[in-house]
């Protein structure tokens, strides 16, 4: 199935019904969709954004969205009728959002330009009544020494963001006193574009511009660069897409512009699949949480929902190793 409408970023959770059946896009245009991810039908749009909105993400529950867009706004709505319910103004475009485990708090990153730094923010929401009374101070903020974060969420554990930088690094913050408590500075060799958690939140996988992706002690190299990475639940398996820079498109081929989403397998290190289908660079991967589709939102200006073929769910990764739960 392919939908239409320039892709910067996706999230695939369902409002009031069955995790998975919809699937949340944003781009460009300003607008931000929700599809039915069975049929590609659209169910509805959250209209209000003045620019690209660059991120969005929804709670477990699907009640409320966040999102940020380079007019410099965060925004929270109800998911189930598209109103907004309150607005956050900053100085510069909000670049990332992200809810807590526990849906009490989201993160947001504000970009570095106009002589404003980098700034991580952390809002505690509230959930009583319709949503819109919400404070307009952040309950924490901080600006990160050094590189600038791109990417960010929360881990397992209280009060612990996770975060990806401009040179590559990845490291752990402490929100309440804005400490770097663990890092990796050499994590990537350049710009970290995604960062997705596993399922429990106990681990997490990166893309880089320096056209690799990485999970634990684990690393995925490709000849172009990635704007993407997303874990296939219950399988061992790591998506990853990007493709070359959107400015040089014009002047290569289809085959030359690796817009293909690559599947690796995340033990063995070893590529074992590619699915064709965009004809410019993936932005954004999100898989269904059952694992059985995949979504791609890519510069082309088309969301993509792939549905694994019964062959994808007899498949042995592990050979005739048999691992117990």
């Amino acid at each position: 199935m392919v939908w239409q409408g320039v892709v910067e970023s996706q999230r695939t959770k369902l409002p009031n019904a069955e995790v998975g059946t919809c699937c949340f896009s944003c781009s460009k245009d300003h607008i931000i969709n929700v599809w039915f991810s069975h049929n590609g039908e659209r169910l509805g749009t959250y209209e209000g954004h003045n620019g690209t909105v660059w991120t969005i993400d929804t709670d477990s529950q699907s009640r409320f969205l966040v999102s940020g867009s380079a007019d410099n706004e965060l925004r929270l709505w109800n998911v189930s009728d598209g109103k907004c319910l309150y607005v956050w103004e900053f100085p510069t475009a909000v670049k990332r959002v992200a809810f807590s485990d526990d849906d009490e708090r989201v993160v947001c990153i504000t970009e570095q330009r106009m002589g404003h730094q980098c700034v991580i923010r952390v809002f505690k929401l509230n959930h009583d009544g319709d949503g819109t009374t919400q404070s307009l101070e952040p309950e924490h903020m901080f600006s990160p020494i050094g590189s600038k974060a791109t990417v960010c969420a929360f881990t397992y554990t209280p009060n612990l963001i996770i975060t990806g930088h401009e040179s590559g690094k990845v490291a752990l913050f402490d929100v309440v006193t804005g400490s770097e408590v663990l890092n990796n500075e050499r994590a990537h060799m350049d710009v970290v574009t995604d960062l997705q958690l596993s399922a429990d939140r106990s681990y997490f996988v990166t893309s880089s511009k320096d056209k690799t992706a990485r999970v634990i002690l684990k690393t995925f190299t490709t000849e172009t660069p990635l704007n993407s990475v997303a874990l296939a639940p219950n399988k061992p398996y790591v998506l990853v897409g990007g493709g070359q820079e959107a400015m040089q498109v014009t002047t290569t081929s289809l085959r030359q512009g690796k817009f293909e989403t690559r599947f690796w397998h995340k033990v063995f290190e070893e590529e074992v699949g590619r699915v064709k289908g965009h004809f410019g660079p993936i932005n954004t991967i999100a898989v269904h949480p059952a694992g059985t589709s995949y979504a791609s939102g890519g510069e082309d200006g088309f969301v993509r929902v792939h549905h694994f073929e019964e062959s994808y769910f007899r498949a042995k990764p592990y050979g005739d190793l048999q691992l117990e739960d």
